[in-house]
This record gives structure tokens, C-alpha cells and sequence, in this order.
């Protein structure tokens, strides 16, 4: 029952959010407005917040970094692999595929679950996926995704960090933290108010999203992409963390837990510029829907190893 209290809520807010676009209440566009909101003002606060408003010491865990790169890496280039040379998909859906492996929906999905089961360093965690998914995972995705193509550079590839809100929401937010500098009273309460906003509203947009999608034809991707994701990611995550043995058994868990989330929300989105975003539609609402299950597992497994 502590496990279903954690994640039946979630699940939930999904649900009405599903129930919501399926009755009309809200249209794609409107919940892409809402998406936008959120990926542009609330969750850029609530990494300011998590990352500014603790000491420097706290925030920059290099052994978390280290163990959630190793893990999507790994994964990455398996499933990448995989899809490459034994099914024989070409270099766009390969790297397509094990972007949906290895990417977590941390700031939708993740945050909500972790901080109810671990509390503040839930924050803490989202910051550094931020950190490892947009600055070494992303660049790669496309790198290999483009492959062949023209104008595929390297500066191309990282020009979009330059106008992504959370990523300099994470840099000031450590810059703050080292400089031992406090804000404002009233200007953190605003901070943290606009934070909360993420939250239910994130879980709500997700729902929203998966109202109309179909996996009809796609079982078998869906189940590869689905196992590695829920499964072997957070084993993955798991195992590089027995290489950083000081790291705390709270911080471990956060690392676990995020890699156990289905993958990002975006996911079609991205898989659009190569045609691709039917497969990852489908691999999006089944790995989600299956998600309730897993992460429900891996929160037993956790609780009982603590």
C-alpha cells in the first residue's frame, strides 16, 4: 500500500488529463501551450530552487553524474546496436530507438515520484539528469540521427542549449549556491511558488498527450524499447553506482529511480524531423502505461533494500 500511496496519485493526474483531451475539454494546441509553460517558466524555477538554495556540497553529486552517464550510455549503445546491425533499421531510427531507452521523463514524471519517496534531493537529481541528458545524451541522439545528412555540425547540435531556460536555470542555480550568496525572501517564495506549478500540471499535459495515440502494427518495437527503458536502464544505473561506493544510499536511490521513469515526454516530437514520430508515439504510451507497473516494482525494491 506505501508504494501504490506514491504512485496511484501520479497516475491519476494522468488519467484526467487522458479523460480531459478525450472529451474535448482541451485540444493539442492548448495543452502544447500548457507544455510550453511548463518547460519554459515553472520547471526552469524549480531548478533554480533545487539547485540554488542548498550549499554547493549538497548539489554537485560527481558520482551521480558519472553513474547515470555510464548507465545511458551504456544502454544507448546496446539498443543502438541492436537496432543498427541485428535488426537492420537505418541510422535515424536506431538512434531514435535508443533515445527512448535511455532518455527519462524526469521533470514530468520522475520529480513527483522521487519527492514523495525521498524528498528534496529529488530536485537535486532532476538538475543533474538535466545536466547529462541535454549536454552529453542529446547531442549525441542527434549526431547519430543525422548521420549523412548536410549541415548536421557540431555547432548545430549544441546552438539549442544556448536557448534552453533550464539549463541556464541549473547554471545560476549553481552559481548561486557557490557563491554562498542568499536571495530575498519574497523573491524565493515566488520562485517557489511558480516551482509548484510544475507538478500537477506536467502529470496533467502528459495524460493529455496520450489521449488518441495508438500502438496498432508496433507490438514488437514498442515491447524492445518498452523492456529496455523500464528494465535494463535502471539496472544499468544501478550497477554503475557499486563503481562510486561513497555515494549515499539516498543518492543511489534517486539515480535508480529516475532512470526507472518511461521516457520523455518530447519523445515524438523529436522523432518527427526523420518521419518517425508514429513508432514513438506508440513506444510513448506503451511504455507509459506499463510504467505503473514498474515503477511501482522498483519502488518495493528499493524500499526493501534501504
Amino acid at each position: 500500500m506505501a508504494v501504490l500511496s506514491i504512485t496511484l496519485p501520479i497516475y491519476l493526474l494522468m488519467l484526467l488529463g487522458w479523460a480531459a483531451a478525450r472529451q474535448g475539454l482541451f485540444n493539442k494546441d492548448e495543452l502544447r501551450l500548457m507544455g510550453r509553460f511548463i518547460v519554459q517558466i515553472a520547471l526552469p524555477a524549480l531548478l533554480f530552487k533545487a539547485v540554488g538554495s542548498r550549499p554547493l556540497g549538497e548539489v554537485l553529486h560527481l558520482g551521480y553524474l558519472a553513474a547515470m552517464a555510464i548507465g545511458s550510455l551504456s544502454v544507448f549503445a546496446a539498443v543502438w546496436f541492436w537496432a543498427l546491425k541485428v535488426k537492420g533499421r537505418a541510422h535515424a531510427a536506431a538512434a531514435i530507438q535508443a533515445m527512448g531507452s535511455s532518455f527519462s521523463n524526469t521533470g514530468y514524471v520522475g520529480y513527483p515520484i522521487a519527492l514523495q519517496f525521498l524528498g528534496p534531493v529529488a530536485g537535486v537529481a532532476l538538475a543533474l539528469n538535466m545536466l547529462v541528458e541535454n549536454l552529453l545524451m542529446l547531442p549525441l541522439v542527434l549526431a547519430l540521427a543525422a548521420r549523412g545528412q548536410s549541415g548536421a555540425g557540431w555547432r548545430s547540435l549544441f546552438r539549442p542549449l544556448l536557448h534552453n531556460p533550464m539549463i541556464w536555470a541549473i547554471a545560476l542555480g549553481f552559481a548561486v549556491a557557490a557563491s554562498g550568496v542568499s536571495l530575498p525572501a519574497p523573491l524565493w517564495k515566488a520562485i517557489e511558488w511558480m516551482a509548484l506549478a510544475s507538478t500537477g500540471l506536467a502529470l496533467f499535459v502528459v495524460g493529455g498527450t496520450l489521449a488518441g495515440l495508438s500502438t496498432r502494427g508496433l507490438a514488437t518495437q514498442v515491447t524492445e524499447i518498452a523492456c529496455a527503458k523500464l528494465l535494463l536502464h535502471p539496472l544499468a544505473v544501478l550497477l554503475a553506482t557499486g563503481l562510486f561506493p561513497g555515494m549515499s544510499p539516498e543518492v543511489r536511490q534517486a539515480a535508480v529511480l529516475m532512470a526507472a521513469m518511461p521516457m520523455l515526454g518530447i519523445y515524438p516530437i523529436i522523432a518527427q524531423r526523420w518521419g518517425l514520430e508514429g513508432p514513438s508515439a506508440a513506444a510513448l504510451l506503451g511504455t507509459t502505461l506499463a510504467s505503473f507497473f514498474t515503477i511501482s516494482g522498483w519502488l518495493w525494491w528499493l524500499q526493501r533494500s534501504a
